[in-house]
């Protein structure tokens, strides 16, 4: 009798092991999420992972005539890539070129919100006229840009000549080429940078500035010491996505200094891409591929590192 009583219990499933069969079971709500996530899955494989596999397939080829993926070769596309002095140029350009535009283009975006929040007669007119260089397009501007630095008849030497301050050649001079260009990328994104930091200012509390004015800190020794520290998220943003964009800008360079530049001062390492797979029937896919894993692997280490030091000096509410 006690025999089967022992088996009969064994054999009744219990209840933790009916809890658990039904947790694992799919519902109907579960199996809904996962098939609304295949469209993304399916873009993201397609325009993420396949291309990225493709560039990283054919850095370890060569290629033949016609860019088509010849012989295996490894890792001599990186070899020859870092120990060649040219490369090394190119890098220090791209580096150069990011902290030209990331650091002016935020302190200059900061400051101008700043300036703006001043109670000044007329200020609106500004506030539009500083949003407005987001309007325009990378080839816009740059066409723009390529008019004022022109050597004959450009504003800016018209300027620097009313001072008696000798022409400068802003383009063909390879002391001022990238600098030229950096004006440019700064220009365009500081009206993106306004409006981040304009709302940023617009979210802080209206009870924190009234209780500064009532301590007496008030002008810009409020903005120093509270309304700085509470944009850190935005100024965080804004350094991560300008650093982005600037070690992938291309069309402004491409546009104002063909070829790289004079004696390729302001060729990049995205140019040099463009220019080893494309320029002039080059075809050297193999090579330009090399160059954009490492370039790919740059924007990683840079975000890394930004997120690593700089976050932890940004104060979230």
């Amino acid at each position: 009798m006690t025999t089967r009583t022992v088996s009969a219990a064994r054999s009744r499933p219990t209840t933790t092991t009916v809890s658990a069969t039904a947790r694992h079971r799919p519902t109907p709500a579960s199996l809904l999420s996962w098939l609304m996530l295949v469209p993304c899955l399916v873009v993201f494989a397609l325009f993420i992972v396949w291309p990225l596999g493709k560039s990283v397939s054919l850095s370890l080829h060569g290629s033949d005539l016609f860019g088509r993926p010849d012989a295996f070769v490894g890792l001599q596309h990186y070899r020859d890539m870092l120990g060649s002095a040219e490369f090394r140029h190119i890098l220090w350009v791209t580096f150069a070129f990011v902290l030209l535009t990331v650091i002016p283009g935020v302190l200059g975006g900061l400051a101008v919100v700043l300036l703006l929040e001043q109670h000044i007669k007329g200020i609106r007119i500004f506030r539009t006229a500083f949003a407005l260089p987001f309007a325009f397009s990378v080839a816009s501007a740059s066409v723009i840009f390529a008019t004022i630095y022109n050597p004959a008849i450009g504003l800016a030497n018209g300027l620097l000549g009313r001072f008696g301050v000798d022409r400068i050649g802003w383009l063909t001079d390879p002391s001022w080429a990238l600098i030229s260009v950096s004006i440019t990328t700064v220009w365009m994104s500081i009206g993106y940078n306004v409006l981040v930091l304009s709302a940023g200012i617009g979210a802080i509390p209206a009870e924190i500035n009234e209780a500064a004015t009532l301590d007496g800190a008030g002008g810009w020794r409020a903005s120093w010491h509270i309304t700085i520290p509470l944009l850190g998220p935005q100024l965080f943003f804004l350094v991560v996505i300008s650093t982005i964009q600037s070690l992938q800008g291309f069309g402004q360079i491409k546009i104002l200094t063909p070829e790289g530049g004079p004696e390729q001062s302001t060729k990049t390492l995205v140019y040099s891409i463009y220019h080893t797979a494309f320029a002039n029937n080059a075809s050297d896919f193999g090579a330009a591929s090399a160059q954009a894993i490492v370039l790919l692997v740059i924007l990683l280490v840079c975000t890394a590192v930004q997120f690593g030091v700089l976050e932890r000096r940004v104060h979230y509410k």
